[in-house]
């Protein structure tokens, strides 16, 4: 029995249909499924999945909003396993941030094309629950343990969370070893937050 159809024995049609639809995307590394295929997985009539989703792009949006939840629930595990105001919390978030994203490389395209973006608008979404949101705090608690004045912290937390996004996207793209075979992707998200860091502390203290 797969995780949808154990969802679905609770009575929660709805969200036995996001796992269906999740799994289907995670065991093919495609979106190329039909409304019926997340039906048959769920163990339901190919017509359930209209008592919840006007069609598959709304479906899909929901996988989406999923997708953030479990990058959301990674990052919170990262804070949690490092000191509060610490580098290496900033630099935790970052390993869980580009671990998430190629472990669930399916999933990457729909979290960060179209339907990601609606699924980001839609109605009752926490956008907080993401994880950016927390990079934006371990930032911060940095920044205030530093005693680093005028910084702008949402601006340096989208600094990074870019530079750990691109990492995972040419680490995603297995082009890395033709321009750099001998990278190592964790040490270089480390060494280069560092460097990052300690010129930021470097620039506020002139």
């Amino acid at each position: 029995m797969n995780q949808a159809t154990k969802t679905y024995h609770h009575g929660d049609l709805r969200n036995t249909l996001i796992l269906a639809a999740a799994e289907l995307i995670e065991d093919s590394g495609s979106l190329n499924f039909a409304m019926a295929d997340a039906a048959r997985r769920a163990g339901v009539s190919t017509a359930a999945p209209y008592r919840h989703f006007r069609d598959k792009e709304a479906l899909l949006e929901a996988v989406s909003q999923l997708a953030y939840y479990g990058l959301g629930e990674r990052v919170r595990e990262a804070v949690i396993s490092t000191e509060k105001g610490s580098i290496e919390s900033i630099i935790s978030i970052g390993h869980a941030y580009i671990d998430y994203v190629i472990n669930k490389s399916a999933f990457y395209d729909l979290m960060w094309g179209d339907q990601g973006a609606r699924a980001m608008d839609a109605e009752g979404f926490d956008k907080k629950a993401a994880g950016f949101y927390q990079l934006v705090d371990a930032v911060d608690a940095y920044t205030a343990e530093q005693k680093l004045h005028d910084v702008d912290t949402l601006d340096l937390a989208v600094k990074l969370w870019s530079m750990v996004h691109g990492m995972s996207a040419i680490s995603m793209s297995g082009k890395l070893p033709y321009f750099y075979p001998n990278a190592d992707i964790p040490e270089m998200l480390d060494s280069t937050t560092r460097t990052f860091m300690a010129g930021l502390a470097k620039t506020s203290a002139a």
